[in-house]
């Protein structure tokens, strides 16, 4: 008996060495495997327990497993045991296999028996019990946004086995998200409750008692003579405070909740400022935070730092550089001896900025293994001289770029957009052009685009991993408007990856349309039956023929419009005015022709009308110099107006028609078409028709007005010409840095349009500029008029046909929401601009002013909307009242 007791204490100090490695030991376990044995002990040899022995697994058991998952042999892969095995009793075989089965997280209770011996081989049971599944998820004591906030971090669900590593994550991430808010007194409490109607499993409830949000009330720096507490405290991106007017003032639309993470890092923001004015040794001494006496949910923060010395470089030396020359770095550097000794301008202008050092000469070159390593090699007094050590290492050649994500378009189409070849030497400005490129598609997701560089060093090669999460481009209007003339409805598609080639190859279709070559079709088609219609396709392919990213692009349109029968307006006495039906969008007023409340339906008149034929074809090409952001377009365009008693324009019968070349030389580098942050965006065109006039002999001088101020039709604009003239510019600047998400961007924008004349005797009445309001296109766009807008002022108002019109703007941008689904931000802006009816009478400094705000949102089915409320702060049209307030909305477009 003595030596059988022997055999059953080793047996438990085997098991239960196991659980106390994992930290769950207790003597209810050590009971439970002592009662096991003794159920098993009259049929075991007599075994010393100071000799082990080798025993044969004969046979492997596996009980208390209830879930179908867990199949015998992943347990025993767990235990990594199997019959036949040969295993030492004592041994670590046994002790390893029950601390692996801990380790796992997914029992509760694991035990190995020994069933029976005979002679050298021994039976096993490996006896388990499942940790429980949850059943259901209560949450209390928060928001519906929280809760699926919290749902989707800790990824918790039902019928997922509950572990203890699992309750500590979710109680952790759930701590730091109410933390992040303001929250830092939350109670968050997780406990299971056993669900009686599922064996094993539990409710599991997580309760938030938030309490006060944990406020600034007020920050208080000592210890600083030289740099002010207000730049101090503007250093500290996260922690602010409103105790006095100046901070009031930049924190005006700020939180000022405390948040311990975010007050650590900017505790080292605060000293990054002091090392940007080259105080390199400045430190914080001590810093405390406490309740305010008075305000219990707010903190005072006291902070006491020694600013020391200020630095200044003394001399600054380049070791290792074999490849270029010193001249050539110190001049990209941007730092010379005598300047402050800023750490963070050194470091952003060695390697973090796009025209850094390392950048410019190393890593877009290949050197993508290449580092710069400044050290302080000397320091007298407050002068350091400075050794910028290069390590250049190899040139590496891309060995393959692996796209991930993409089930939108062939793969080809992504390819061809990128900069980055396989065999190419590597270059970071590659890469980066490579996701601005594959943004401007519109297919992906501009936010989550993130190029992975894996360098090899010993193969001297870079694989690069470039993940894409697709989004929808296509859009679908459908609008419906009330007008004179009844009801206008709109319907338009737009489908951004379009497949000509697959147009006979039903199997390639995704959905009713062939897809996946990143083409462009738009079908529109806006009509009320009688009165107006007007149809119109477009095609354009982005990399004409496949090789090369030249364009081509065809259009066509036709609309048709009839006038009220003349015996109609006099039976109702009504004015009519038909562009106040079709001029807006979707049927919504654009001249603001009002009248009598007549209905016009029924009172048309086909003998009067206008009819419109357009077709257009255009060819672009990318440029290589002065560099590859650089493009020129072409496009031939004609369109015919037939005109039948039609009152409503300078021609009443007869044609016109407008043959015309549009030239434009394009730059365009923005990084995101929806959220703009960086990058310009310049367009120089020219629009021009044959000169006619100059050499078809004809006295347009002699042809007079007809009665009624109509010119008489003839030949006077049979063929219209002109030379059009435009300018637009735009800059996107990001105020924090285009690294940052959501940071705001500043936007600059100038325009210039004027239209010329070849015969002073035939200026054309078409291709003017409808300057003033939404800027929206409607009807008379379509066939006599640029829309350009101002916002703050009516449609239309500063001109309707004008020869030169200017406009100015800034505009504030600030984003809510960035992500495929959809893109909101708000914006603020100030604008001046107006229009001259005459050339001569241009003048870029008589401007009409106006200020606002407005909000955008981008949804991928249906473009983008907002509105803008704006104040005009000039008087028009000989007016002394001011245009004041005004409402704007845009749908599709962009002002």
């Amino acid at each position: 008996m003595f030596r059988k007791g022997l055999f059953i204490s080793f047996i438990i100090l085997c098991s239960t060495s196991s659980v106390l490695e994992a930290q769950i030991a207790d003597s209810t376990e050590i009971s439970n495997v002592n009662k096991a044995l003794q159920m098993n002990v009259d049929s075991l040899p007599v075994i010393s327990y100071n000799t082990s022995k080798k025993y044969e697994i004969a046979d492997l058991k596996v009980t208390g497993i209830q879930n179908p998952m867990y199949e015998d042999y992943t347990i025993l892969g767990f235990a990594q045991l199997q019959v036949g095995d040969k295993i030492e009793i004592p041994g670590p075989e046994i002790t390893n296999a029950v601390r692996r089965f801990w380790k796992q997280g997914l029992f509760s209770d694991a035990k190995i028996l020994a069933t029976k011996i005979q002679g050298d081989k021994i039976w096993i049971e490996i006896k388990l019990k499942e940790r429980p599944r949850i059943s259901d998820i209560l949450y209390t004591g928060m928001k519906k946004g929280e809760r699926q906030d919290i749902e989707a971090k800790i990824g918790m669900v039902k019928n997922l086995q509950i572990t203890p590593n699992q309750m500590d994550r979710a109680r952790t991430i759930i701590r730091k998200y109410f933390d992040e808010k303001g929250f830092n007194k939350a109670e968050i409490s997780l406990t299971e409750k056993p669900d009686l109607s599922k064996e094993n499993h539990v409710i599991l409830n997580i309760d938030v008692v938030k309490k006060n949000k944990t406020k600034v009330n007020k920050i208080t720096i000592e210890g600083n003579e030289e740099v002010s507490a207000s730049a101090l405290e503007k250093a500290m991106k996260k922690t602010r405070h409103k105790s006095n007017f100046k901070a009031w003032l930049r924190n005006f639309l700020r939180s000022t909740k405390f948040v311990p993470e975010s007050y650590e890092e900017d505790k080292d923001n605060l000293i990054a400022k002091y090392n940007e004015l080259g105080y390199r040794d400045a430190t914080i001494l001590w810093d405390t935070i406490y309740n305010d006496p008075i305000k219990t949910d707010k903190v005072d923060i006291d902070i006491k730092v020694e600013e020391g010395k200020q630095y200044f470089l003394k001399d600054i030396k380049w070791v290792g550089n074999t490849q270029y020359q010193t001249w050539q770095l110190q001049t990209q550097l941007n730092m010379k001896p005598g300047d402050v000794y800023n750490q963070k301008k050194l470091i952003d202008r060695l390697n973090m900025e796009e025209d850094a050092v390392m950048n410019v000469f190393y890593q877009n070159n290949g050197y993508i293994f290449s580092q710069a390593d400044p050290v302080e090699v000397n320091i007298d007094n407050d002068s350091i001289d400075l050794e910028i050590r290069i390590i250049e290492g190899p040139k590496a050649i891309i060995r393959k770029v692996n796209i991930s994500g993409n089930d939108r378009v062939y793969e080809d189409i992504v390819r061809r957009e990128l900069r980055i070849k396989p065999g190419a030497l590597y270059s970071r400005d590659d890469i980066i052009k490579s996701v601005r490129e594959i943004a401007q598609t519109g297919h992906f997701d501009p936010e989550s685009m993130n190029p992975q560089p894996i360098p090899d060093p010993d193969a001297g090669t870079v694989d690069i991993n470039l993940p894409l999460v697709s989004k929808a481009n296509d859009q679908v209007e459908f609008s419906a408007g009330w007008g004179q003339t009844g009801i206008i409805g709109k319907l338009s598609l737009k489908f951004t990856n379009f497949s000509l080639k697959n147009m006979l190859n039903p199997k390639s279709y995704k959905g009713i349309i062939p897809q996946g070559e990143g083409q462009t079709l738009v079908l529109s088609a806006q009509t009320n039956a009688k009165y107006y219609q007007s149809y119109s396709v477009s095609f354009m392919d982005p990399w004409f023929g496949g090789k090369r990213p030249n364009s081509l692009s065809v259009g066509a349109y036709y609309s048709k419009q009839t006038d009220i029968n003349s015996n109609y307006l006099n039976n109702s006495y009504g004015y009519y005015n038909p562009y106040s039906s079709y001029g807006g969008y979707g049927g919504y007023g654009g001249y603001g022709g009002y009248g009598g409340n007549y209905d016009y339906s029924v009172g048309a008149d086909p003998n009067k009308s206008i009819q419109m034929i357009g077709v257009s074809v255009g060819y672009g090409k990318r440029l290589s110099w002065p560099d590859d952001y650089f493009y020129v377009q072409a496009e031939l365009s004609y369109q015919l107006y037939k005109m039948k008693d039609w009152a409503y324009f300078i021609v009443k019968d007869g044609t016109a028609n407008n043959l015309s070349l549009n030239l434009s030389l394009n730059r365009r580098s923005i990084d995101n078409p929806v959220y703009t942050r960086t990058g310009t965006d310049i367009s120089l065109s020219v629009q021009l028709t044959p000169p006619f006039s100059l050499w078809d002999g004809k006295d347009y001088a002699s042809m007079k007005p007809e009665e009624g101020s109509w010119y008489e039709p003839g030949e006077k604009y049979r063929w219209v010409e002109y030379h059009k003239w435009k300018l637009k510019a735009k800059t996107f600047t990001a105020l924090a840095g285009a690294e940052t998400k959501k940071t705001p961007v500043l936007m600059t924008r100038a325009e210039y349009g004027f239209v010329g004349y070849y015969n002073k005797h035939k200026k054309s009445p078409f291709e003017t500029f409808y300057v003033g309001g939404d800027g929206m296109s409607g009807y008379s766009s379509t066939y006599a008029t640029e829309t350009i807008g101002l916002r703050g002022y009516e449609n239309g108002s500063l001109g309707s046909q004008a020869s030169a019109y200017t406009r100015l703007a800034l505009e504030l941008r600030y984003p809510l929401i960035l992500e495929p689904s959809s893109t909101i931000y708000l914006l603020t802006f100030v604008e001046a601009g107006n229009a001259w009816n005459d050339l001569k009478k241009f003048n870029p400094f008589d401007l009409k002013r106006s200020a606002g705000v407005g909000a955008r949102i981008m949804l991928p089915m249906i473009g983008l909307m907002g509105i803008d409320w704006a104040y005009g702060f000039d008087p028009i049209n000989g007016s002394r009242d001011r245009s004041g307030s005004q409402f704007h909305f845009v749908i599709g477009q962009e002002f």
